[in-house]
């Protein structure tokens, strides 16, 4: 009896405390009065049958769309890549690389063709000389940019090591533009048809309205193949210059550019209000 009373009286002012805790309303408010609203990160999740039968109409809706598609953006981007030849200082050619999921599904992936050029010694030192004052201006960033500034330097571990690599074994580079401009655009294609498997897994699971996650799947998309071509133009007038810029334009300037597209769009399209949301 002792023993229990003494637990009583120990467990009762946590007791006390917890519920003074849930009552402050000073815990649940900014400094400027406002009440501090629960995530929609930290609220409770419940799959509703409706939102994955949604999510699986839209992900089978999408995935066809596209695949019957892609022979016409194909030839879209031919036509992009032949103007940018055209009336760019490009010097390079068009080729075509057949492809096909089904015998009914055929397409010609278009990329551009390029004669590799090694880094002669002017251009391989005035990229170190530029990167080492890129890496010294890391030093002069102010300390609210530390973030920028790890950032910067971790970018910078790419171009010196390609400055390493074509020091000491430049005529054994394995690559060459024709196949990398290939595989950039394959890439792609490859990275856009994913998005509705994506935004399904991610996104159409939570009660956004049926509209709201067709719209932002299709914002994504047009936007990932209207960009694509763009890119492959604009990392072509750098690489017909060296292959020296092949691993930066890789590793930083290709696929990793495309992923942050989506995850940009991806938070845009979170910051909707979900449809039993209020004011909705």
């Amino acid at each position: 009896m002792d023993s229990s009373a003494s637990f009583e009286h120990r467990s009762r002012p946590a007791t006390k405390l917890e519920v003074s805790k849930r009552a402050d309303p000073v815990r649940t408010r900014g400094h400027r009065g406002g009440v501090i609203s629960m995530h929609r990160a930290l609220a409770h999740f419940r799959l509703g049958p409706m939102n994955l039968v949604a999510a699986i109409s839209l992900f089978v809706f999408f995935t066809s769309i596209w695949l019957v598609l892609l022979p016409k953006i194909c030839h879209l981007w031919n036509r992009v890549l032949t103007l940018g030849i055209r009336v760019l200082p490009l010097h390079a050619d068009l080729g075509l690389a057949e492809h096909h999921l089904t015998p009914f599904i055929r397409f010609d992936i278009p990329y551009l063709r390029m004669e590799p050029v090694l880094p002669s010694s002017q251009a391989w030192w005035l990229t170190c000389v530029a990167t080492l004052a890129l890496f010294g201006a890391s030093f002069l960033l102010s300390g609210k940019l530390i973030p920028v500034m790890y950032l910067l330097r971790g970018i910078l571990l790419v171009p010196a090591t390609a400055l390493l690599y074509f020091a000491v074994l430049s005529a054994r580079f394995p690559h060459n533009p024709d196949s990398y401009m290939e595989g950039l655009v394959t890439a792609g294609i490859a990275l856009i048809s994913t998005v509705p498997l994506l935004f399904g897994l991610t996104y159409y699971i939570f009660d956004f309205g049926l509209l709201k996650k067709a719209l932002l799947t299709a914002v994504t998309m047009i936007h990932l193949a209207l960009f694509l071509p763009l890119q492959v133009l604009l990392q072509a007038l750098f690489l017909q210059k060296t292959v020296l810029f092949m691993p930066v334009l890789y590793m930083i300037f290709g696929m990793p550019i495309n992923i942050l597209v989506i995850i940009a769009f991806y938070s845009w399209g979170m910051t909707w209000r979900f449809r039993s949301a209020p004011g909705f």
